[in-house]
């Protein structure tokens, strides 16, 4: 029987999304489903959760439950991975103290020095699992969906290159499902391909019967000047490809909007957004706990699957999928970094997840995704080496940061996030570092 195991299960609401898509595939109904958390209460949600919704769907998994890791990992076939270190009370520190020294952030989970801390706080737990998996299921293929995700998987790579890991985000398919939307074109009936970094990839291709979607685009931008008033929308304007993730995602991974008040202004950036998305996050959790124990039918409406519950299908029938997955670039994208994570078009099927090889980005594509890539390599080595002036100096590289403060407030800023985020980092990093 397949089992899959699911790390971080009390992230309720993305768990109950991704069960739902599980158990609607027939010969996944039976499958064995392991949660793990390590707050209690949220174990008992989550397992509430799956098997309210195994029977609604009128499904018959084996459902575990275990607040020890080790125990839920045993036997996995599959391991799906959306742990969060620090929860909560982690994002408020990444926000507020940055915010304090003039650092405006919108999402704060992918680079700068949100997405670092966040990494270095993520680290141990995933070298933690990686162990595990190597004893109790080393032929289990991780599903990872934490952030920073190209950061988590190119470390799982330096750490565990063994591991059958890779990086799951639908940034990509949301995009081109949105802009076909927005061009009236057919989603089922457009072919599309893009790569680059989680986050920040480029749609390269987007074609309806072999014909080009960006004139349509083009058109519908000179049309509307509100589209215009939107960061990815400028981007595209100016590099000549759309980025896949959203504006407030965007505006965070370049050092041209966000210290500037009238490009806030002007493209209408939401900053400190994430910390709002967290707050609705644990209302959200709430409402679910209490609907669940009170024996209401939860919503499993989904417009659209997630592709964990895709690539499992395809594994386990042979069904063929091709989707945009994040995996170490090995000879992928040529003008990248070679062994920092990629994020590519992959063919799955019985044989896994297999990676295309892109080739070359266009040239200034490549050229932004290095500044991105060069915050992640170095705040890996960081890790890897146990250097706490890597951390300063992968903040000094990233766009936004060194768009805003001065060297000195850089390492005062990871200084106090440091102190701020005690014993989640990694001990090593926490020493004192002086010029």
């Amino acid at each position: 029987m397949t089992v899959i195991t699911f790390l971080g299960a009390g992230s309720v609401v993305f768990t109950r999304e991704l069960l739902a898509d599980l158990l609607s595939f027939d010969e996944l109904r039976g499958v064995t489903l392991a949660l793990h958390d390590i707050d209690p209460e949220r174990l008992e949600t989550a397992e509430a959760i799956a098997r309210r919704t195994a029977e609604q769907l009128g499904a018959a998994p084996k459902i575990n439950a275990s607040l020890q890791r080790r125990a839920a990992l045993d036997g996995a076939d599959y391991v799906i991975n959306a742990v969060q270190v620090g929860m909560h009370a982690a994002t408020v520190r990444d926000f507020a103290v940055p915010a304090a020294y003039g650092l405006r952030q919108t999402i704060g989970d992918t680079v700068g020095v949100g997405g670092v801390f966040r990494a270095l706080r993520t680290f141990p737990v995933l070298a933690g699992i990686a162990a595990d998996m190597r004893e109790v299921c080393p032929g289990a293929w991780l599903l990872n969906y934490t952030n920073p995700m190209a950061m988590n998987v190119a470390y799982l790579a330096a750490i565990a290159p063994e591991l059958k890991a890779v990086g799951l985000c639908h940034s990509v398919f949301w995009t081109v499902h949105d802009l076909c939307k927005l061009v009236g074109a057919p989603l089922d009936e457009v072919d599309y391909s893009a790569a680059g970094v989680n986050h920040q990839a480029w749609l390269l291709r987007w074609e309806h019967n072999g014909e080009s979607l960006y004139p349509r685009l083009d058109e519908r931008i000179a049309a509307d000047p509100q589209l215009r008033r939107r960061v990815r929308v400028d981007m595209y304007r100016r590099l000549g490809y759309y980025p896949t993730e959203t504006s407030e995602h965007s505006a965070e991974y370049v050092p041209w909007y966000l210290h500037h008040d009238a490009e806030v202004e002007r493209l209408r950036i939401p900053v400190g957004e994430y910390v709002r998305i967290s707050e609705a996050n644990l209302a959200d959790y709430a409402a679910t706990r209490a609907a669940v124990l009170a024996g209401e039918p939860l919503d499993l409406h989904r417009e659209a699957t997630e592709y964990a519950p895709q690539v499992i299908h395809s594994m386990e029938t042979g069904v063929m999928r091709r989707i945009h997955a994040n995996v170490a670039n090995r000879g992928l994208v040529s003008n990248l970094p070679e062994g920092f994570a990629v994020e590519v078009p992959c063919v799955v099927d019985r044989l896994g997840v297999r990676p295309e090889r892109v080739g070359a980005l266009p040239p200034q594509c490549a050229a932004v995704n290095r500044g991105f890539v060069s915050v992640g390599e170095l705040t890996v080595r960081a890790a890897l080496d146990g250097d706490p002036r890597l951390v300063r100096q992968a903040a000094m590289l990233d766009p936004n940061t060194a768009a805003t403060l001065t060297v000195e407030r850089i390492w005062a800023l990871c200084d106090e996030l440091t102190a701020a985020h005690g014993d989640l980092l990694p001990e090593p990093l926490r020493a004192p570092v002086k010029i």
